[in-house]
Parts: C-alpha cells; sequence; structure tokens
C-alpha cells in the first residue's frame, strides 16, 4: 500500500470537495492518505500527517506557497511530490484539480519520474559567528530593508573572495527552481531548474554597474551588512525568516538534499513557461492565428 501524505491550504474555495474527492479514489486505489492538522477535521476516520519517513509520496493541495511548505516538512527526506494547483499560476505544481485523479493514479502506479530539484542550505550567524537559525531553501533566501525607504550596502562574499558591495534595497540568493520567482521580478535570469547554480540578484540596485551573477552550485555565498538599517529582514521561500542586525552573516550554500518534484512525461520545463508565463508571447500569437 502506498503512503501519502497531504497538505492543504485551507483558505481555497472548494477545498472539502477535493478532499472527498480524495477519499472515493482511496478507496479504488492500493493507497492510504493522511491529512495534516486542518485538513484532518475534513476527512473523519484517516491518520494525522506524521513523520516524513513514513511516507512514500507527499500531495499538496494548493499552489506554490503550499508545495514549498510541503517541501519544509519532508526535512530533506527524498519523497517525491505531487502538487496539485488550486490557485491562478501554481509554476511549481504538477498539474490542475481538472487532473488530479489521474495523476495520482498514475503515482501509485510508479508511471512519473521525480525530478531532483537543488536547494539551498541557509544559515544566520550572530556577531560571533554563532549559528543561530537555519533553514532550508527550495526557492529562495532574501535579505532586504523591510519597511525602511532607504538603500542597504551588503558585502558579498563567494568562497571566501569578495565578489561585490552591493548598493541596493536588498539582495535575492535563488536556485534554479526560484529563478522564475522573486529572481524573476527582480530582473534575474531564467535558469532550467536541473542546471544546478547559484543566483545572485540585487534588488533595486543603485548602479547601473551591478548585475545580476550566476555561480556554480558549489560556491559557499556570504552576505553581511556594512551600512543600512539598523535592523534588516531574512526571508527564506516567501514564508519563513527572522531579523538581521549589522555584524551579523548570512552564509548560503548547495543543500545536500535534493526536492523531488512529480513529473509527467510530456510536462517539460518550456510547455509550462510558454502556458503560465506567457513566454515569448507564443500564446497570444497562436490564438491570433487561430482566430
Amino acid at each position: 500500500m502506498m503512503r501519502i501524505g497531504v497538505v492543504g491550504h485551507r483558505g481555497y474555495d472548494g477545498l472539502a470537495g477535493v478532499m472527498r474527492r480524495l477519499i472515493e479514489l482511496e478507496r479504488r486505489l492500493d493507497i492510504r492518505f493522511s491529512f495534516e492538522d486542518g485538513l484532518h477535521e475534513l476527512a473523519e476516520g484517516h491518520p494525522r500527517l506524521g513523520e516524513p519517513s513514513e511516507l512514500d509520496a507527499l500531495l499538496t493541495l494548493g499552489g506554490d506557497g503550499t508545495l514549498l511548505r510541503g517541501a519544509r516538512h519532508l526535512a530533506g527526506l527524498p519523497v517525491p511530490i505531487l502538487g496539485v494547483n488550486l490557485g491562478r499560476l501554481g509554476f511549481l505544481t504538477t498539474c490542475g484539480i481538472d487532473d488530479m485523479e489521474a495523476a495520482i493514479e498514475r503515482l501509485a502506479s510508479g508511471e512519473f519520474r521525480a525530478e531532483a530539484r537543488m536547494a539551498l542550505d541557509v544559515r544566520a550567524l550572530d556577531v560571533d559567528g554563532q549559528e543561530r537559525k537555519r533553514w532550508s531553501a527550495l526557492n529562495d533566501v532574501v535579505l532586504h530593508k523591510g519597511g525602511f525607504a532607504r538603500m542597504v550596502s551588503l558585502d558579498v562574499e563567494a568562497n571566501g573572495e569578495s565578489v561585490a558591495s552591493y548598493a541596493a534595497d536588498g539582495i535575492v540568493i535563488a536556485t534554479p527552481t526560484g529563478s522564475t520567482a522573486y529572481n524573476l521580478s527582480a530582473g534575474g535570469p531564467i535558469v532550467v531548474p536541473t542546471v544546478e547554480s547559484i543566483l545572485l540578484t540585487p534588488i533595486s540596485a543603485h548602479t547601473l554597474s551591478v548585475r545580476p551573477l550566476v555561480l556554480p552550485p558549489s560556491a559557499e555565498v556570504t552576505v553581511r551588512a556594512a551600512d543600512g538599517p539598523e535592523q534588516l529582514l531574512v526571508t527564506v521561500d516567501g514564508q519563513v525568516g527572522t531579523t538581521f542586525a549589522p555584524g551579523e552573516t548570512l552564509a548560503v550554500c548547495r543543500s545536500d538534499h535534493a526536492v523531488q518534484i512529480v513529473r509527467f512525461p510530456g510536462a517539460t520545463f518550456f510547455s509550462r513557461m510558454r502556458r503560465k508565463l506567457g513566454w515569448g508571447g507564443l500564446l497570444d500569437r497562436d490564438e491570433r492565428k487561430d482566430g
């Protein structure tokens, strides 16, 4: 029997109906769902989501944020994640709600591939160099000024060598998976998710000589605030984080553990780019031809 954990966003309309569809599907397939708190109340008689080591797969119901939260729950274990998009974009997710049953059937029968996505190990070090916070990031870590209307001076190093002193509103350190998230909005490059690298993209840089930078996955990046507000913010995958004070260090490197995203034949990165981001204007062109 395949053991599938389920996490979901309670804010989506129709979630209760989705849950009923899951339970009906469970009766037809050799699978067993367990549900996180908040969903468990909608699935009477089913176990609560427990340790990730007890799972064969994870199902996320929501958008990219829900999938990112599910990845944190797995804590680096190589459990494949099937993301069902209940929202608008869902760039990381595997399928939409209309294809959910078919996708779960293919998952249960093993008709999928697990696409390994590089993650980042992120540490916040105090003024004495001692670790005080640690996270894993699938998309990005952002060091930014919060609500202060002034620039920040950031000293950035890679493998102990100075890269630059950025005068900007902050900096995005992203994975290839995160290249289509905040990194893209800040003017950074899009990188195919399987091309492992670390992206450094300043936010609203105050000089034209500063451009985004692509580093090898072996790079160890450190960032220190040289000048700016007395308190900055570190945000990981847009969901968790901490404050950041002068004299502290943000240390980022490739994680030893990849995140496994479920993909099916025919679903490629570039097809998602065209469909979800309107990449290259191809959708508009094709619509004009059809008209």
